[in-house]
């Protein structure tokens, strides 16, 4: 927590701990202890051995009624929670846990996929944000145990902005032209390919005689590498932005006319979720995380990785037709209020948690 650069998932636990601390219950942030390739590194074994120890002492201290963990897979498994519930003789929750089988066929994954699974069966509810990880859960626990809570924000603190879009678009000299934005840290991965996928795309379309203009939020080691590409590709239709805070992202949104970022490997991407809620359409591909928040032909357009042609067509058919636009991004809108509202969906998991540490209360 407090990460200057917050990824996904810290900004998920994150506000799952202000939900909770909010909702009045007593939440204790009690190890900073990382277990990401823990299991691989036997030098550090004795820690993890004396953090225990540490941790029922304290746990004894303050009578917790319940553990809950964020996030446990192969490479990070818990390896603090259910040991320590065990003793404790406490309820022991996980939000985010990821069963992937795959992994027990390498040498190198196969103790952390034993780990995760031993955490998975030691819990009495597992929660998660993603369908195809609720199927994969599914695979090792019954279902009264699995329960899938849609990913969601605080559409109040993404909500159109007229101002922001008439002062934004001044800056920029965009006119009535269409504006494309995308957002993503600029990072060497599959951030920086996405970026590189939307100037690709942006500068066919271009080439066949479509107007556009392109907003690129974000900032990072690779920006050298992207000003490059728009250089070669897009000269003088782009617009960097830089790093923008989170609370002033609503402003970029609401001057764009529709989001595209491909998505490659995002196990979800709340820009998403913050774009719709601003009222804009998404272009995106549907075979990873933005298929959780974008509904096809409804709130955006979606594409399949193996027909990389059609991330573009999309682009192109929401650029030249402005009644699709107005109509996909209003069902945006409405959609992020139903089915994403951040408070409604960890409700849910207040409810169960009620209903483990006191069953008999209706």
């Amino acid at each position: 927590m407090g990460h200057p650069n917050p990824s996904g998932d810290l900004i998920t636990g994150t506000e799952l701990y202000d939900f909770f601390r909010n909702r009045g219950h007593d939440i204790n942030q009690i190890s900073q202890l990382r277990c990401r390739w823990l299991y691989l590194k036997p030098w550090v074994w004795g820690q993890l051995v004396m953090e225990k120890i540490r941790m029922v002492k304290e746990c004894r201290r303050l009578s917790p009624d319940l553990w809950f963990s964020y996030h446990s897979y192969y490479k990070a498994p818990d390896m603090l929670g259910p040991a320590l519930c065990r003793r404790l003789q406490i309820p022991y929750v996980l939000f985010q846990g990821v069963y992937s089988t795959k992994q027990r066929r390498s040498l190198k994954t196969l103790p952390g996929f034993l780990l995760n699974r031993k955490a998975l069966l030691s819990a009495r509810v597992v929660f998660t944000n993603k369908q195809v990880d609720k199927l994969n859960l599914l695979r090792l626990l019954p279902a009264d145990r699995v329960i899938y809570v849609p990913p969601g924000i605080h559409p109040g603190a993404f909500s159109f902005d007229s101002e922001a879009r008439q002062t934004l678009r001044k800056s920029w000299q965009v006119g009535s032209c269409p504006v494309v934005m995308t957002a993503a840290m600029f990072r060497p991965d599959v951030k920086t390919e996405g970026i590189l996928e939307v100037i690709d795309t942006c500068s066919r379309l271009i080439a066949k005689g479509i107007e556009l203009q392109l907003v690129i939020v974000g900032d990072g080691s690779t920006r050298e590498q992207l000003e490059k590409a728009v250089q070669e590709k897009l000269p003088g239709v782009v617009h960097f932005t830089g790093r923008i805070s989170r609370s002033e992202m609503k402003r970029y949104y609401s001057a764009a006319d529709l989001f595209a970022f491909p998505g490659i490997q995002e196990s979800l991407g709340m820009v998403y979720l913050e774009a719709q809620s601003c009222g804009l359409p998404v272009v995106a591909f549907k075979d990873w995380g933005a298929s959780e928040a974008v509904v096809h032909e409804r709130t955006g357009l979606l594409a399949s990785f193996a027909q990389r042609q059609t991330f573009a067509e999309n682009i192109e058919r929401l650029i030249l037709d402005k009644k699709l636009r107005k109509k996909l991004g209003q069902e945006a809108v409405d959609h992020v209020r139903k089915v994403h509202d951040l408070d409604k969906n960890y409700g849910i998991i207040e409810k169960k948690i009620g209903e483990l540490l006191n069953p008999l209360r209706p």
